[in-house]
C-alpha cells in the first residue's frame, strides 16, 4: 500500500513537471486551448442609461464605508497623511478565466470575487485620494486576449461600452474644472486608452487630468499617444500624462504580450511595424532608465488568499529594457501567480505599490487649475 501511494505521489510530480515544461515552451498554444470560449459570440444590449446609477453597479464607490476592497492596505502600513481629493476612475483587470462565454456575466461569482480582489491589490494604491470609482463591467474573457478568432473583438467592443457608460456616470459627478485620475491593469488599461481617445482628448475633462497609469497593457509611443493626446510622463511632478508598463524577469519572453497588443491595435506582427513599448520607471517616477532593488520602497507581497499582504522594501529593481519591457531581474518570490517564463503579469501593481502610491500622491499635490 505504501509503495503504490508513493507511485502516486511520483506520477503527480511528473504531471506537475510536465505541465510547468509544456507551459514554458507553448504557452501561447495550451493558453488558447485553456481559455478560448468554444461558444458562439452572444450580442447583448446596451446596460440601460442609468445604469451606473446603481450602487450595485460599482466595486467601489465614496461611501461604502469598511466594505469597499479599494481600501485595502497591507498590514504593516502606518496611513499617511491624507493629499488633495483627486477622484480617481479605476477599471480591474480580467477575472473572467472561463470558457462559457465570451463577457463575463456580471452575476458570476467567482469573477466577481477575482475583481475584488484585484481591486484591494491595486486601486489600493490610489486611496490616499480618498475617492476610487471601480465599476463592474461585462469584460472580455481571459481567451479573447490570445487569440485571432473575430469573437475576441466583438467581446472586447461590448466590455468597452460598459466601461464607456460607466466613465460617464463618474464623469458627470466632478465638479467642473476639478482634477481628476484614470487608472487600469491589463484589460482595464486597454479600455482607459480608449476611454482617454474618446472620453478626455480636446474636452474641458483634459484639463482636470492628473495623470493616466495603463498599467499592464502595452502603450505605443509611436500610435497610442497621439490617439490618447497625452504625453508619457517624464518628472516626478509631472501632470496630465500617462504611466505605463509591463513586467518581466530578466530572461522572459513578452512575445505573447506584444501578440496580444497588436491582435487588439490592428498592428501588424512584422519587425518594422513593431511596437515601441513606452516604458515609465515606476521606481524613478520617469522613463526609461534603471533603478536598483534598494530604491523600491516597498513590494506588497500577498499570502496564498490573496487577501493579506506584507510591505517588503528592496525586493526588486526595475530597468527599461531595449524592447521597451520593464525587467526586474530574476524575479523574486510574489506567489503562485507568476506566469510561464518569467511574466509577473499579476504582480505589476503589488511589485512596485509603495513608489506607485508615492507617485501618485506628488502628481496629485503638483496638479494646478
Amino acid at each position: 500500500m505504501a509503495r503504490k501511494f508513493l507511485y502516486f505521489i511520483a506520477f503527480c510530480i511528473i504531471v506537475y513537471i510536465g505541465g510547468r515544461l509544456a507551459l514554458q515552451f507553448y504557452p501561447e498554444r495550451l493558453s488558447q486551448a485553456a481559455f478560448t470560449p468554444s461558444t458562439r459570440f452572444e450580442p447583448q444590449p446596451a446596460l440601460a442609461a442609468n445604469a451606473y446609477d446603481d450602487p450595485g453597479m460599482w466595486l467601489a464607490k465614496p461611501g461604502m464605508g469598511s466594505t469597499n476592497p479599494a481600501l485595502w492596505m497591507p498590514g504593516d502600513v502606518i496611513r499617511d497623511t491624507p493629499g488633495p481629493i483627486v477622484p480617481v476612475f479605476f477599471v480591474h483587470p480580467t477575472s473572467y478565466v472561463k470558457k462559457d462565454h465570451w463577457n463575463a456575466p456580471l452575476d458570476d461569482r467567482d469573477a466577481r470575487a477575482i475583481s475584488e480582489t484585484m481591486v484591494r491589490g491595486e486601486a489600493s494604491v490610489f486611496n490616499g485620494s480618498g475617492e476610487i470609482w471601480a465599476p463592474r463591467y461585462r469584460q472580455a474573457a481571459a481567451g479573447a486576449f490570445i487569440t485571432d478568432q473575430p469573437e475576441a473583438r466583438q467581446a472586447v467592443d461590448l466590455a468597452y461600452r460598459d466601461v464607456a457608460e460607466a466613465f460617464d456616470a463618474f464623469a458627470a459627478r466632478l465638479k467642473p474644472g476639478a482634477p481628476f485620475a484614470i487608472a487600469g491593469h491589463s484589460q482595464g488599461s486597454y479600455h482607459i486608452k480608449r476611454l482617454l481617445a474618446d472620453k478626455v482628448k480636446r474636452t474641458p475633462l483634459a484639463k482636470g487630468l492628473v495623470a493616466a497609469y495603463a498599467i499592464g497593457w502595452i502603450v505605443d509611443l509611436d500610435h497610442d499617444l497621439n490617439a490618447m493626446g497625452l504625453p508619457a510622463c517624464q518628472t516626478l511632478e509631472q501632470t496630465g500624462c500617462i504611466v505605463s508598463y509591463v513586467s518581466f524577469a530578466d530572461t522572459a519572453d513578452a512575445g505573447m504580450m506584444r501578440r496580444a497588443y497588436e491582435r487588439l491595435s490592428g498592428v501588424a506582427g512584422d519587425a518594422a511595424d513593431a511596437p515601441r513599448i513606452l516604458c515609465s520607471n515606476p521606481l524613478t517616477g520617469t522613463v526609461g532608465g534603471a533603478a536598483p532593488a534598494s530604491a523600491n520602497a516597498g513590494s506588497a507581497v500577498p499570502d496564498l488568499q490573496m487577501t493579506k499582504a506584507a510591505l517588503k522594501p528592496g525586493l526588486a529593481g526595475a530597468r527599461c529594457a531595449d524592447d521597451g519591457t520593464l525587467r526586474i531581474g530574476e524575479g523574486p518570490d510574489m506567489g503562485p501567480y507568476v506566469l510561464p517564463g518569467g511574466n509577473y503579469h499579476v504582480y505589476d501593481y503589488l511589485l512596485f505599490w509603495a513608489n506607485l502610491r508615492s507617485d501618485f500622491q506628488r502628481r496629485a499635490a503638483a496638479w494646478k487649475p
